[in-house]
């Protein structure tokens, strides 16, 4: 039996989109846009302005991301020191490892969250 999995930006019918035009639709910082959603992996644009809340949690799969704009805080369990990343730098957290994003900077960031499907908190 097939499951339905959410719709995300990219998919068989569009291969392809700029950030520019994702930026534009959605506004100002934070929004979030799915972009790909199927079976295997899940990629998920996030938009936060500096200082943006949010939760130290976990997941229960591995989780990456690619940094496209601005400067990001990752606190992640197990590591003494903090990752400042920036556009252009990617960042792994192993699963079952909390870990803490803070924005941090003087403009919003943007950064591409890759998942496998499912299994998240």
């Amino acid at each position: 039996m097939a499951t339905t999995m959410p719709a995300g930006l990219l998919g068989a019918e569009a291969l392809h989109a700029r950030v520019e035009d994702i930026k534009r639709r959605n506004g100002a910082a934070p929004w979030v846009e799915k972009g790909v959603v199927n079976e295997q992996m899940s990629g998920t644009l996030i938009c936060q302005p500096p200082g943006h809340q949010t939760d130290r949690h976990y997941h229960l799969v591995d989780e990456w991301w690619v940094v496209l704009e601005g400067e990001i805080d990752w606190e992640i369990e197990g590591r003494a020191e903090i990752v400042r990343a920036r556009a252009g730098d990617i960042v792994y957290a192993p699963a079952r490892h909390y870990h803490h994003i803070r924005p941090v900077g003087d403009r919003p960031s943007i950064r591409l969250a890759i998942t496998p499907a499912g299994g998240f908190h």
